[in-house]
């Protein structure tokens, strides 16, 4: 490769013939050949512009759109049900069981599923783990009329191993299809369309509910969930396989070309064993979903009645609209490198973990006990019983909301800043979703055995302050201002040219041995070098 950057006349590429006209060049000299990104002809690749990027629909950016709905549909219902407390029963013991359940099978799973998913393909991975979340929601509509307890709690470990390869597929599709440039703002507006469902499917229990101050939910609110998750379950189908997608800049995901069982796998420990210290980040992936049995249970659950559950349930989803908004855009901001953005957010994350549980704190100390709550005639909360008694509570419920949006939305896009290959970000994913699932079946099932409130709050402050204590040499020194793309091709067997797209690997050819440039492969850079 040469030293220094000779200026070329671009090839002019025919879409058509998909040949490139001849370079001048200086004898002897090495070169830098830009290749333009003419897209295929079909109706895959003909779009429009949103939020400023060409949209078609074999797009990162319609991808990333569609498998955001089918989150809006399936983990977001199960999120509006998780966050009234108990599924929406008035005894949690069933949910308890059911998400222990489900988080043990999911922890197993998804551990390997980012293999799965590149065996398979996120279409396959991603439709499957759609249909957990119908049976959850009907084993509790079935509750609702006879109890069946083991019903839900098969339903729970079945969903477990659905959810697994669900947000592995939506992880490597959020953290591989963007260039580094727009890491933040993909998993923002993600972020964004999942949390409306929260939101929405919070709206349909408030309105069945509006007027009800005690006992389950009504079936209607079941209902609404199950139909929601079922259209869900069938988008899923829609999705395009990684190698159908194709950037604007004409580069395509990295890969692997010829995938099987024992590379997969391979490629599983290699995750860890080529660069060890990412288990610094595992007490975060940990810690990430083990606020919600506090949240849900221990606090919205308990505390409050029906409807005003239902209500702060909305509350908690909207402001994780407003946490992804603010948080994914920071750390996009064009104005600071990568590596100094990383920095400002982890200080970030600590400086809202010790404000906004340290707030929790002060006003769980003062709050009735388990037993207390459980017992018969015991006065829960109302909307209406004024700001002293309610209005300082929901506020930190919605603070909750945000904290949760900037806590996950941080340790997507620090996976993302670690590599641009698809490959080891449904590894990544995998290992993220499976010992996030590992710490929330712990956490309920301590919601489950009874404990007391306050050691399942302080319990979960405790960790979240320890994860960020163990993270930080990773944040500090390992985030860089960009991944060459050199270092993600070492983990695939793909070459610059086939991710360059056909027009890269035609050009790449009649250029070798030069230096070829593939565009914003992932990188955002102005030019991602690298010897064809």
């Amino acid at each position: 490769m040469a030293d220094e950057k000779h200026s070329a006349v671009a090839p002019a590429v025919d879409a058509t013939h998909n040949e490139a006209s001849e370079v001048p060049s200086k004898p002897g000299s090495h070169q830098d050949i830009t290749i333009p990104p003419p897209r295929p002809p079909g109706w895959m690749y003909k779009g429009f512009k949103v939020f400023g990027h060409e949209l078609w629909y074999a797009s990162p950016l319609f991808q990333l759109l569609l498998v955001a709905v089918v989150c809006f549909m399936c983990p977001g219902m199960f999120n509006a049900l998780s966050g009234l407390g108990g599924g929406g029963q008035v005894d949690h013991t069933a949910q308890d069981d059911a998400n222990t359940a489900l988080y043990s099978t999911f922890a197993v799973v998804a551990f390997f599923s980012g293999s799965i998913a590149n065996k398979l393909g996120v279409r396959l991975t991603l439709s499957f783990g759609g249909l957990g979340y119908v049976i959850y929601i009907a084993s509790f509509f079935s509750y609702n009329h006879n109890q069946n307890h083991g019903f839900v709690v098969f339903a729970g470990a079945f969903l477990g191993v659905c959810a697994g390869l669900l947000w592995t597929a939506q992880g490597t599709i959020m953290m591989s299809y963007p260039t580094e440039d727009m890491k933040g703002r993909y998993i923002s507006w993600f972020w964004i369309i999942f949390n409306l469902g929260a939101v929405i499917g919070s709206l349909i229990p408030l309105g069945q509910n509006i007027n009800k101050v005690a006992g389950p939910v009504t079936d209607g609110t079941y209902v609404g969930f199950l139909v929601l998750t079922l259209i869900g379950a069938f988008l899923a189908l829609m999705i395009c396989d990684v190698d159908k997608v194709l950037r604007e800049d004409g580069s395509r995901v990295i890969m692997m070309k010829n995938p099987s069982w024992i590379t997969e796998f391979r490629g599983l420990f290699e995750t860890i064993t080529s660069e060890p210290w990412v288990v610094l980040l595992f007490p975060m992936f940990f810690a990430s979903n083990t606020f919600y049995t506090y949240q849900s249970n221990d606090m919205n659950g308990s505390q409050f009645n029906t409807r005003t559950k239902a209500l702060n349930n909305t509350l908690y989803w909207l402001a994780q609209i407003f946490g992804a908004i603010i948080v994914g855009y920071a750390l996009d901001f064009a104005g600071a490198r990568r590596s100094i953005r990383a920095k400002g957010s982890f200080v970030m994350l600590i400086v809202l973990t010790m404000a906004i549980w340290g707030g929790g704190y002060a006003w769980q100390k003062d709050q009735p006990t388990r037993e207390q709550t459980s017992e018969e005639g015991f006065v829960t909360v109302d909307w209406t019983d004024g700001a002293k008694k309610y209005v300082g509570p929901m506020f930190l419920y919605m603070f909750y909301g945000f904290f949760d949006a900037a806590w996950q939305t941080c340790i997507y896009w620090y996976m993302g800043a670690l590599s641009n290959s698809g490959r080891k970000a449904a590894n990544l994913a995998g290992f993220y979703k499976g010992l996030q699932s590992a710490g929330a079946a712990v956490f309920w099932r301590l919601d489950g055995l009874k404990k007391p409130f306050d050691t399942i709050f302080g319990a979960t402050w405790g960790l979240l302050g320890g994860a960020l204590l163990i993270a930080a040499p990773v944040i500090w020194m390992k985030i860089q201002d960009t991944v060459a793309l050199e270092e993600d091709l070492r983990f695939s067997d793909e070459t610059a040219a086939d991710v360059a797209g056909a027009e890269g690997a035609a050009a790449g050819q009649a250029a070798q041995p030069e230096t070829v440039a593939v565009g914003a492969h992932g990188g955002g850079s102005e030019t991602a070098k690298a010897v064809v």
